[in-house]
């Protein structure tokens, strides 16, 4: 008796750490949702005040400081592998070709608009990433898809469908090259070989590098930017951008990719919530009606996706490209 009192307690302890574990876990991946979806309003901020280019460059730049002082300080190896360099090379060209579009188009539209668009990326990744031998998507999820293209045509119309604003469309073209990122991502990791934080530091050193000469003239005005708009870059670079990304690397470890995908797809409710609360931002009948439109299809999508794939993998004992690297609904942690 006294044996299954001890048993039974041991048991709670176990049970108990494990909840806390769990809620922590949780609120990590809460926390980079919330940090995800409040980059569009402080990028939408930060262009306010400098040119598109000059933020992103100086957005790379901060990340790439951390990123090495990471490394330089962080135990184990530190050389880069010939993978790691030559991944994270292409990795930063797509990458900067996707916040290029993402800036430009956040500096035009609401950061509410941007957060919602930029959500395509859920579902269109899986119609580029068919390197993984998955067979054809159910017809749902085409379906789900289709309802994400109406809910865009509903928060493209504004006002009116006459008020098309030309930073939606390059939110959109940002979704489409953002999906086709996340997918090469996800060919180039297979086997698991690389790094996070290696990969990260190769790729900001890569997008600092190809924004510095375009805005060598305007350095300038980043030396004479007031402390607001320095607090601004340094929250997208080294938040948004560098901490997310570790954060959700260790989250994913920690629980399972459904449960982390469910959370971290919060983030463009998050963007309308910050757009609104703090940005004085408002949706219109149609915008708001697109927005939740949005939101349901696109998590019917990623359900769909997710169950497919799960398929799959129980009839392919080999691994595939997406069930190598952890769930990534916005890059824009990258």
């Amino acid at each position: 008796m006294f044996q299954k009192l001890v048993l039974g307690f041991s048991f709670l302890a176990v049970h108990r750490e494990r909840m806390r574990d769990a809620r922590r876990t949780d609120l990590v991946l809460l926390l980079v949702a919330i940090v995800w979806g409040s980059s569009y309003l402080s990028a939408k901020t930060a262009t306010s005040a400098l040119p598109v280019l000059v933020v992103l460059f100086a957005r790379y730049a901060i990340s790439a400081i951390g990123s090495l002082a990471l490394v330089a300080t962080r135990g184990g190896p530190r050389r880069f592998t010939r993978r790691e360099i030559r991944a994270g090379t292409l990795l930063g060209i797509t990458q900067a070709a996707v916040l290029v579009l993402e800036t430009y188009g956040v500096a035009d539209t609401s950061a509410a608009n941007a957060g919602l668009i930029i959500s395509l990326t859920i579902v269109l990744t899986p119609l580029l990433d068919r390197a993984g031998g998955r067979g054809r998507l159910p017809l749902t999820f085409f379906a789900a898809a289709g309802s994400c293209v109406v809910a865009v045509g509903f928060l493209l119309s504004g006002t009116g469908l006459h008020a098309v604003r030309t930073g939606d469309l390059l939110m959109l073209a940002a979704a489409v090259v953002r999906a086709g990122h996340v997918a090469l991502v996800g060919r180039l990791s297979v086997g698991g070989t690389l790094r996070p934080l290696q990969l990260t530091t190769v790729q900001t050193v890569v997008g600092t590098a190809l924004f510095l000469a375009p805005v060598a003239a305007d350095l300038d005005a980043l030396a004479h930017s007031d402390a607001a708009t320095w607090a601004q870059l340094v929250y997208l670079a080294l938040f948004c951008g560098l901490f997310a990304f570790l954060s959700q690397t260790w989250a994913v470890q920690q629980t399972s990719a459904s449960r982390a995908s469910l959370l971290l797809g919060t983030e463009p409710i998050w963007a309308v919530v910050v757009g609104i609360s703090l940005g004085g931002e408002r949706l219109t009948f149609l915008a708001a009606l697109g927005g939740a439109l949005m939101v349901a299809g696109t998590y019917w999508g990623q359900a769909i996706e997710r169950a497919h794939r799960s398929g799959v993998k129980r009839n392919t004992p080999a691994l595939t490209a997406a069930d190598a690297v952890p769930p990534e609904p916005s890059p824009t942690a990258t």
